[in-house]
């Protein structure tokens, strides 16, 4: 569908006009989640959706699980711990992600050296305010190269517990706001956004973080250089576009976590073309990626709390409705969602057993409702009895908890 556009060289030029449902078919196919269009292993779905959210461990794997057939933990340690085709890291929005490993250097030389900048003086002022040191910023740099000799002395990485114990003048306890203390992961956390550290080898089960924090250098290999910072929103930008396109300029504003000047600046660089939306808002895909999408088949998909396409735009009707409330908590986390047709209808969570039941917060026709439970029974499989808990409930979430797992069935 085309529609009257903009005046170029003195000619009315033509707009394409995306639909609602075809950006709903473009997510079926592009992001991975319908059945039919699941991809063949770890590092395939992570570029499917240019990074994957990892605030909380488990998101990862039942990110992987949704998108690829014949997946176990196994294939999910391998891709993180072992090829490491696929590295966490800290970036938009001071999110951690999981990147694929040659996106790395366009998050280090922009969204990842943002959040550095902005960390590096919000810890300086805590010190400063805690009376620990006069120079707060010069305290931090030098905990910073505390830390960084003595993993450099430890060469396969040591956990946070580790480093407490063995630089105790690092993790000193003084109170930062009411209720919160100063907490040394704070150098940590920050030693990666600078790309000297990353999180390595995970020392727990699968849904709890407790890695052994490690030289990049060691762990990567030999280390690109950070991309300028132009180049790097660029690429962060297209792959984006790649994924989530049509989006917003106010979309990509707040997945990137920047300035509208830059992101209009990476919207020039990738050569974005213009596209009109449903509720006349104006989209934008990358220049070859204007043609019409086919219709996709029926499908139905279970994602989990914070997966990275319900969280990828910041303007969410067209897969939303109206359910926002309900599969999104007060500060805006996603809880899990249940997908029909590329759009997200209600949630899913486990009984005592682990056994995965769907509750709608609409009603659905018979077939989208086997569906969808046949992803609750896969789901179910691949978790084997596995408890996944959240700190992020919906109250969708909430609502079938108190309700109680029982098949496929309508809140309220």
């Amino acid at each position: 569908m085309w529609q009257a556009g903009t005046v170029e060289s003195g000619r009315m030029a033509k707009v394409r006009h995306i639909p609602d449902a075809e950006r709903r078919d473009r997510l079926a196919r592009r992001h991975a989640v319908a059945p039919w269009a699941r991809v063949h292993d770890a590092e395939a779905a992570t570029r499917a959706m240019t990074v994957l959210h990892s605030t909380e461990p488990a998101t990862v794997h039942l990110s992987y699980a949704a998108r690829v057939d014949g997946l176990v933990v196994a294939d999910v340690d391998r891709a993180l711990q072992e090829d490491r085709s696929v590295v966490k890291q800290l970036a938009m929005r001071r999110t951690l992600f999981v990147f694929p490993r040659d996106l790395l250097p366009a998050a280090w030389g922009s969204a990842s050296a943002r959040v550095a900048t902005s960390e590096l003086k919000r810890m300086a002022q805590d010190v400063e305010r805690a009376g620990l040191a006069a120079d707060g910023t010069r305290w931090v740099l030098e905990a910073r190269e505390a830390v960084l000799a003595e993993i450099t002395s430890h060469g396969d990485g040591l956990t946070a517990l580790e480093i407490r114990d063995r630089l105790p003048e690092v993790a000193v306890k003084f109170d930062v706001t009411a209720g919160s203390v100063w907490n040394h992961s704070r150098v940590l956390t920050h030693l990666g956004l600078t790309a000297d550290l990353v999180r390595g080898v995970n020392t727990q089960h699968w849904r709890v973080s407790r890695p052994r924090w490690t030289l990049m250098s060691d762990w990567l290999g030999e280390t690109p250089a950070p991309l300028p910072l132009e180049e790097g929103y660029a690429e962060l930008t297209r792959r984006w576009l790649r994924t989530f396109g049509p989006g917003t300029e106010d979309d990509l504003v707040w997945w990137l976590g920047s300035t509208k000047g830059a992101v209009r600046a990476s919207l020039a660089a990738v050569g974005a073309v213009a596209v009109s939306l449903d509720g006349g808002a104006t989209g934008w895909v990358l220049p070859d990626d204007v043609d019409p999408e086919p219709p996709a088949e029926p499908w139905a998909a279970l994602l989990p709390v914070l997966d990275p396409t319900v969280m990828g735009w910041k303007h969410r009707s067209f897969y939303l409705r109206d359910h926002g409330p309900d599969l999104f908590d007060r500060n805006g986390n996603a809880g899990t969602t249940a997908w029909v047709d590329g759009r997200a209808v209600g949630c899913w969570v486990q009984d005592d057993d682990g056994v995965v039941a769907v509750h709608l917060l609409e009603e659905a026709p018979a077939d989208a409702r086997e569906r969808l439970d046949a992803e609750a029974s896969r789901l179910t499989d691949w978790l084997g009895g596995t408890r996944v808990g959240t700190v992020y409930p919906s109250p969708a979430m909430k609502a079938a908890r108190e309700r109680g797992p029982a098949g496929t069935t309508v809140l309220g």
